[in-house]
């Protein structure tokens, strides 16, 4: 038998094992070879390990003419097919590009993750759902955009030296809760940082929309020169602007640093905006008399999904929304994440059957009734729809309370934060992309609410 073996505390190693069993008048003589192979770390090569499981399997088969010669029995050698309830189901988080009547919104944040920028991620954690506030807030025709975030990270030596120290860490997908869930997976380490290299990975790698209403951006943010590195930022920058993709660059340091390090001179080659940050900056989060209110609705918010899929992605979307609320509140930021959860830029169509029946009122008609919530499984196709429909409007209730306590938190958040930009101090990762996003989005025709 041929079997592959899956070890749930060390997901990157395959066991091959190929077992060879004998009958000799009625006993088993079992010979067994092995070989592991390690199938996520791309800085070795698996030219050995394959070498290694190809030399078993040539083994296993000759070692059978060897037992037959000698005995005289005929020797069995099957091919057992994995069960396919065992295997740990693949779940695609990109998300296709957008070709529907909402305006299409495609943002790549492209982070520096060598030794000196752990201030910078703890920003990207934290800012990341005011981040996408600011696109919850921005319409098209009364429509508000569908947004795909991308997250690469650049600059860290435990990466291969061959790929140039850069790592797509989630494509550009809907699915905003892998995106938070990627940003709490980075650490950092070294430091080679390759601008011009990650914003061309980007451009390549991405599947970005062809929307003529869209807004295409690049956010890249780092501390050493826009000049390192084997790809010419010149030559990348000029490519992503003749792709309708605006480069957005944020130095981290001091700004005579950045300008001389060309950080600017990116931005300008693309048609974007320069900043400087302090990456090291505390994000002040303020307590507000509607925080309570709004964390309690979230629990309400979270009882109203329907995760549709194969039963291991049900469970792992489920399972992930409430982490990347644990995340969230474990720095300071659940109120800012409820708020764009209310929001319809938290859109989980594909994974969510009130998300998906809004677009697409037979959608529940073509999922297989194993893929259902379990709670759908026994109901005739009507029950299903009257289901979804009574929790869908369960669900708007629920926004529509969140957004009202929403609404009253901004405006005593308005004037909190104004006493502490009195105080002084640099712009954040998230100030930056916010300040940049409002006028980029205006200037592509999106009206933003005030």
């Amino acid at each position: 038998s041929l079997q592959t073996c899956y070890n749930r505390n060390a997901p990157e190693f395959v066991l091959l094992i190929v077992e060879l069993e004998g009958t000799t008048s009625g006993d088993r003589q079992p010979i067994q070879l092995a070989t592991q192979i390690n199938v996520s770390d791309t800085t070795q090569s698996l030219e050995k390990p394959m070498k290694k499981a190809l030399f078993a399997v040539a083994l296993a088969l000759f070692v059978p003419c060897a037992i037959h010669s000698a005995i005289g029995q005929d020797v069995i050698i099957t091919i057992e097919k994995p069960d396919a309830e065992k295997k740990k189901p693949e779940i695609d988080v990109s998300g296709a590009p957008f070709n529907g009547k909402r305006p299409a919104v495609d943002v790549a944040i492209l982070l520096d993750t060598s030794s000196s920028m752990d201030g910078l991620i703890s920003q990207a954690k934290s800012q990341l759902w005011n981040i996408v506030q600011q696109f919850a807030d921005a319409k098209k025709q009364g429509m508000t955009p569908q947004l795909r975030v991308s997250i690469f990270e650049y600059g860290n030596t435990s990466l291969p030296a061959t790929e140039g120290y850069i790592r797509q860490v989630v494509p550009l997908t809907d699915d905003l809760d892998r995106v938070s869930q990627a940003l709490f997976q980075l650490t950092t380490n070294g430091g080679d940082e390759y601008c011009g290299m990650v914003i061309d990975e980007a451009l390549k790698r991405l599947d970005w929309n062809k929307e003529s209403n869209s807004y295409k951006a690049i956010f890249i943010a780092g501390n050493e020169p826009f000049t390192q590195g084997p790809m010419s930022y010149e030559s990348a920058c000029k490519k992503a602007i003749q792709s309708g993709i605006v480069v957005n660059t944020i130095h981290c340091g001091r700004e005579a640093q950045g300008l001389g390090g060309n950080w600017k001179d990116g931005a300008l080659l693309a048609e974007g905006k320069f900043f400087n940050i302090d990456q090291d900056r505390r994000v002040v989060h303020i307590e507000c008399p509607q925080d309570k209110i709004i964390l309690e609705l979230n629990s309400e918010l979270n009882k109203t999904y329907l995760w549709f899929g194969v039963k291991g992605a049900r469970e792992d979307y489920r399972i992930n929304q409430v982490a990347q609320d644990k995340n969230a509140e474990s720095i300071g930021s659940s109120v800012s994440r409820v708020a764009a959860k209310s929001s319809s830029c938290y859109d989980n169509r594909g994974r969510d059957l009130c998300d998906t029946m809004q677009e697409n009122e037979k959608a529940i008609e073509d999922i297989k009734t194993e893929d259902l919530p379990e709670e759908l499984q026994k109901l005739t196709l009507e029950e299903r729809k009257t289901y979804v429909k009574n929790m869908t409007n369960q669900r708007n209730e629920i926004k529509q309370k969140l957004a009202k306590a929403s609404e009253d938190r901004a405006a005593y958040l308005a004037k909190e934060e104004k006493k502490v930009a009195e105080s002084g101090g640099k712009d954040t990762l998230g100030d930056a992309i916010a300040n940049t996003v409002n006028e980029q989005l205006k200037n592509s025709g999106f009206e933003i609410k005030n």
